[in-house]
Formats: structure tokens, sequence, C-alpha cells
């Protein structure tokens, strides 16, 4: 309908205005009737949070998200701008977004009086409907509603009567669009109050102005469940005027997460094609981020965000892509080892507890990945602690004897293919464990697994297990806290 370019052409097209929430409404109904999800790159929430927010939608509330960080909550905002129209006039040069049928401005107000049937317009588009605006302690009422200014009352010769001295602020400004304000308990309890009038009666007062503009905006706040006594409050009369609810939560599965941290890992070309990722690998990043959600020396209260296993992931990449630079191969796959360099992506995305800050971050980022290793290996090998007792028939006897002869194994990270494979190879039995245990793992695989039973003999406290500057060196248990004994814990090597 881009060819309209009047508001008479827009009348004789049979064009009928809809409020914002009723466009939605529409549209939603639509879509649903359809089959069609706007929402499927949203994973996880299709039998809990989805319906609940198109139950929202279809009542044409306002809405609020309560969640711990990293659970998709301003992602899901964004989105429903595919709800909007594709286009709808707007009053041509007016600042309100003015509805040619209903114009709120006084430059609208004026203009379709003086012009009528001739009044320009304007097409605006879906995306230019969105407006959001993180809550932060220093955000004024004339950043959201507006203020006099003096400025514009001086260059055009008004007084402080007159109505078009106003500056409109952010939320007027987003008139027929979706507005949202993230971490809305970190607003001021004086800015909140602004709120109120806006959401239950359009009114807007400004500096003595007390106007009846009656906005047409679908309100969608996001908060952290927590933040109402950390850092602030949503205050109660603005909590009764949201209508609707919706808590959101972190995957229920580890099957889930991984189809989450796949979707949204931004990954070079390169490393997609050249760099295999085995499913044990991203379950055992995925198991780390679990582990996290229920340890005791994290914060649950702050959450684990879902952003540290996709930055995991791509450290990962990263990892494993140095590494085959280095040694000039064409492609390589992912190694057990190569979770040590997601400890970054860890450290800076947990809150520890007291107990944790002792520890230290590194610290506590590498118990974790050792929690995730010990978890999967139990559901893959047999548990060491209960074969110990078989003696010789012991499946791992072969590799924890050659460990107590004084043997040592030091994979250094940025070995070869080849050399990986040579030195897991020196390990006698290893290589039959795998084969005897998980028959149906591929060539490829099969030295992934090898040092995997090493990692996990080593959270079972069945070999010893080091992290040097730029290895893992195992070796047997007993020898190797002799050896730290020896060196009075140097810092450059760390038995966890």
């Amino acid at each position: 309908m881009k060819h309209i370019k009047t508001l008479g052409e827009l009348k004789a097209s049979g064009y009928q205005p809809k409020t914002i929430k009723e466009e939605i409404r529409d549209n939603l109904i639509k879509a649903l009737g359809e089959k069609k999800n706007y929402f499927e790159s949203i994973k996880g929430y299709e039998d809990t949070v989805l319906p609940q927010m198109e139950a929202a939608l279809l009542s044409k509330h306002n809405m609020i998200f309560l969640g711990l960080r990293g659970q998709a909550k301003t992602k899901m905002a964004r989105m429903m701008t595919n709800l909007l129209d594709e286009e709808i006039p707007v009053v041509a040069g007016a600042e309100l977004n003015d509805d040619p049928f209903n114009p709120l401005s006084h430059y609208a107000r004026t203009l379709v009086k003086e012009k009528g049937d001739d009044t320009p317009i304007e097409w605006l588009s879906r995306s230019e409907r969105y407006y959001e605006k993180l809550a932060t302690p220093d955000v004024s009422v004339s950043d959201l509603i507006g203020d006099v200014d003096p400025i514009k009352a001086a260059t055009q010769k008004l007084t402080f009567a007159d109505e078009r001295v106003i500056h409109f602020g952010m939320i007027p400004r987003a008139n027929r669009s979706i507005f949202v304000i993230n971490e809305l308990p970190d607003l001021q309890a004086r800015i909140q109050v602004g709120l109120f009038n806006i959401l239950e009666e359009g009114d807007i007062q400004i500096r003595g102005f007390k106007l009846r503009v009656p906005l047409d905006i679908q309100f969608v706040f996001t908060a952290n469940p927590e933040d109402y006594t950390n850092r602030g409050s949503i205050v109660t009369p603005l909590k009764d005027r949201i209508e609707s609810q919706i808590l959101t939560h972190y995957p229920k599965t580890v099957d889930l997460s991984k189809e989450i941290t796949k979707q949204e890992a931004a990954l070079a070309k390169a490393q997609e094609e050249k760099i295999n990722v085995p499913d044990l690998v991203a379950t055992l990043l995925e198991e780390v981020a679990f582990e996290a959600r229920q340890s005791e020396y994290v914060d649950q209260k702050s959450g684990v965000s879902a952003r540290m296993t996709i930055s995991a992931m791509e450290n990962l990449h990263s990892v494993a892509e140095r590494r085959m630079l280095i040694n000039k191969e064409k492609s390589t796959v992912l190694r057990v080892s190569d979770l040590y360099g997601i400890i970054p992506s860890i450290t800076g995305k947990i809150e520890l507890v007291y107990e944790g800050e002792l520890e230290g971050p590194a610290s506590v980022a590498m118990f974790l990945v050792g929690k995730a290793i010990r978890k999967k290996f139990e559901e893959l090998f047999p548990n060491p602690e209960k074969t110990k007792k078989q003696g010789d028939k012991n499946i791992y006897h072969p590799i924890i004897s050659w460990f107590r002869k004084g043997e040592v194994l030091d994979l250094n990270q940025d070995f070869s293919e080849k050399e990986y494979q040579r030195a897991l190879n020196a390990v006698p039995g290893l290589a039959g464990l795998v084969k005897e245990v998980l028959p149906d793992v591929s060539r490829e695989e099969q030295f992934l697994y090898m040092e995997f039973a090493l990692h996990g003999l080593a959270e079972f406290s069945q070999i010893g297990k080091y992290k040097l500057e730029k290895s893992t060196e195992f070796k047997d248990i007993v020898s190797g806290m002799f050896d730290m004994n020896q060196m009075n814990f140097e810092d450059d090597e760390e038995q966890y």
C-alpha cells in the first residue's frame, strides 16, 4: 500500500485503523490457525512460556517476563515484531507516529485540520516499531516521558503555556509500537510512578502540562526476580497495572540445551566445516552448565546464563582451530582436554558465593568441568569403585597398573593428531577398554573416548591428573601426590 500518499487515498482504499494490541491479536489468531510459529527459534518454552505469552497477547495485555539472566526474555520481546503488520500509515513528519484517522500531536492535528484529505501519508515498517530501553538508576522522567524544551520555546517564540514547547520522551515517540523496558526493578521508584497513568489511562504530565494523550503501546517489561531484593523493586501499583506476569526458565534437558547452543553460537564458516564436534564433547559442555546451576560454590540467585555455554562453544572451536593451524592440519576433532579452553567463558559468566570466592573462579570452573566428566563417565563406563574388587579381572587393571609402575602420560594441548593418537596408544589396555565398552564408537572418535576414559578414571581417583600450563599430565595418584609435596605445591601444577 506504499503507493498511497494522502489521507484521501487512504480512506478510499478502505483501510481500517487498529490499535497495536488489536493488530497483534489478529495476526496471532491467524498464525495459530495456520499453525505458524513466529517464535520457532525459542526452544524449550513450547509447553510453558509461549502458551502463556500467547494468551496474554490474545487478552491484549501488557506483560512482564520474570526470570534469571540468559533465559531469552529480551529475545522473545524482539520477536513480537513478527506479529505486527508489515507496515502502517502515519502522518508524514509527525513525531508520535500519528494515526492519520486519530492524530495525537499538535503538529499532526493541525496538519490534518488544515489539509484534510490532502494530508501527506508515510508508511512505517514493523522493524521501526520496536523500542527498547535498559532501566538504569540514571534514567529520568524526561528520558522516558518528556520535558519542556526552553530552546524550542525561544527559537519558535512560544510561551511555556503552549504544548508545542514539549520535547517528548521515548515512550510517547513509541506510539503504535512495542516498548520494552529491561531490568525494570533498576528503574527508580519515582520513575516507575510516572508509568502509572500511561499504562492505565493514557495520561502524561510534563512540567504542569496535563495532556490527554491516549498512547497506543504494547508494553513488555523484563526483570530478574532476585532483583526485587538485590538492587530494587517494582512498586506495587505499577506491578498491579501489568496484567500478565510470565515466568521463564532454563532448558530442562541437556539435549535441549545442546540445540540452543548450536543455534546461537556464532561460528566462522571455516570452524563449522573443519572442526568435528563429537556428541560427547557437546554433552560435556552442557553438563558443565547444569552442574553450575546446582553447585554450592555458585550463587544460584544470579543464575547461570545460557550465554555461558554459547560462549564456551565458540571458545572450544577456537581452541581446536588454533591447534589445527599450528600443526598445519586441514581438519581436527574436539578433545576432552579442549574443555579447559572454556575456563574464561565460565569464570566470566558465574557469580560465586563466599565459599566459591575462597576457592577462586578458575578452581571452581575446573571443579565444574571435572563434575561433568565424572557424571558422563558413570553413564558410559562401569563405575571404577565397584570394579576394583575384581583384582586382575578389573576392566581398568591394565591401565591403572601401567601408571603404578611410574609411567607418565603428558597430553600437550598443541599435539598434532598423530602425536595425540601415539600418546594415547602408549597406554596398555586403553584402546581395548573403549572397544569393549563402546563397540559402536567410530574410528574418528575412538581416541576421544580413550582420552575421556583417562579423565574419568582420574575423577574417580584411580589415577592422578594434573593440569600444567600447556598440557594435562596423567600419572599414578600416589606418586603424583608425593611429587607435589616435593615441589611444595608449585604454582605451575594444580591437582583437582
